[in-house]
């Protein structure tokens, strides 16, 4: 089982960027899945989860109305579009998922399955 997360990358201030997270080893589809980011010298931080049918999501704060969480079970794939981008979103950024059939809730305390990272870098 595996979390394959790209689509980082350098943008400038107010760029934008998609990110993409592929599972492989077997099907996410009944698994809520999310995002987190770290920037070096902190702690891992909570970005947006998604259920399993895409239909909650949830935001922190700091990206609401910014950015989008998506997901395409067909293809076992989980998307973060990312819009209005600030030097403060600079970060790694991880996909993660629950296990099978888990709330939501649980990608937002304690995810169960991660990806390797993927480097976002916003320039000013």
């Amino acid at each position: 089982v595996q979390l394959q997360a790209c689509g980082g990358g350098l943008v400038q201030t107010g760029g934008s960027l998609r990110l993409s997270c592929a599972a492989s080893g077997r099907s996410f589809s009944s698994n809520a899945m999310g995002w987190y980011r770290q920037v070096p010298g902190k702690e891992r931080e909570f970005v947006a989860a998604i259920s399993w049918s895409g239909g909650s999501t949830y935001y922190q704060d700091f990206v609401k109305g910014r950015f989008t969480i998506s997901r395409d079970n067909a293809k076992n794939t989980m998307y973060l579009q990312m819009n209005s981008l600030k030097p403060g979103d600079t970060a790694v950024y991880y996909c993660t998922a629950a296990n099978r059939d888990a709330p939501i809730v649980d990608v937002i305390r304690s995810p169960s399955y991660w990806g390797q990272g993927t480097l976002v870098t916003v320039s000013s």
